[in-house]
């Protein structure tokens, strides 16, 4: 396998293509190598990924944001939000709550329960909170299944950026149309949720954890995208999830992964993992 550096974009962005097919990790993450890697030359290599997905059929959907935990920033070294895009092949939009996940082609995957947004119309920079969630179609919690090609998930933030921003699957439950309800910018971030493993309670997270709220979130992804190189934009008719509420867990066939949320307008979701 090529050991391209991020001097080289294109070269790199085959690389990391070739491992997402394949289900396996890089033999060093881009970083370490000659040359490293930073984000201007990470965004480079995702644009380029992009266009390459496009190239062999494959349709982005919308984007994720990462890293907007802040409890998480120390554990896993990267200390800012990143974006990758959510494309047609791994995105559902769940008729109920229960889904079932096959860990086939995915490399060192985790859990992660989120808000997802529906994108009504483009969100502009410097849009206050209430001008941003007037551009919401929809509200669901959905579980987003991370991953990485970078050995024991050990990477940089530009790292994570050229690798798909890490993204894997993302499953979406029911949808709340956003006109029904009002405060929602104010309401998520006081929103409990509990994520357990059988009936395990593996961790409860808040809805506060993700830069402040699910909103803000979307709103911190406007104003980054609008000063980052690399082309990402919304669209309207995006999916857009805005970041774990709890650490991302390592999930094994067999797990069965539900949440509860403390307001009965997000539906709780249940995950069976199988090979």
């Amino acid at each position: 396998m090529t050991t391209a550096t991020a001097a080289a974009p294109s070269a790199l962005a085959q690389e990391l293509l070739a491992a997402w097919d394949l289900g396996r990790c890089l033999p060093s993450p881009p970083s370490a190598r000659s040359g490293g890697l930073d984000m201007a030359q990470a965004l480079a290599v995702a644009a380029e990924l992009r266009a390459l997905r496009r190239a062999r059929g494959e349709q982005p959907r919308g984007w994720k944001i990462g890293f907007t935990n802040r409890g998480l920033w120390q554990r896993y070294g990267v200390h800012q939000p990143i974006w990758g895009a959510v494309w047609d092949r791994g995105l559902a939009l769940l008729d109920g709550t229960e889904a079932t996940l096959s860990l086939a082609g995915l490399c060192q995957p985790r859990l992660e329960p989120e808000i997802v947004f529906g994108i009504a119309q483009v969100p502009r920079p410097g849009m206050g909170l209430a001008e941003v969630q007037a551009c919401i179609d929809w509200v669901a919690h959905g579980f987003e299944v991370v991953h990485t090609h970078c050995e024991g998930w050990r990477f940089t933030a530009a790292d994570t950026v050229a690798d798909f921003g890490l993204h894997g699957r993302l499953f979406v439950g029911p949808r709340v149309p956003a006109a029904s309800w009002p405060a929602m910018a104010a309401d998520l971030p006081l929103v409990t949720l509990d994520l357990l493993e059988g009936e395990t309670l593996r961790e409860s997270g808040q809805g506060a954890n993700v830069l402040d709220g699910p909103v803000q979130a979307l709103q911190a992804l406007v104003e980054g995208m609008a000063c980052s190189p690399g082309g990402a934009a919304l669209a309207a008719g995006d999916v857009v999830t805005t970041g774990t509420w709890t650490d991302a867990w390592p999930l094994q066939p067999g797990q069965v992964w539900r949440t509860r949320l403390s307001d009965a307008r997000l539906a709780g979701l249940r995950l069976t993992v199988v090979v």
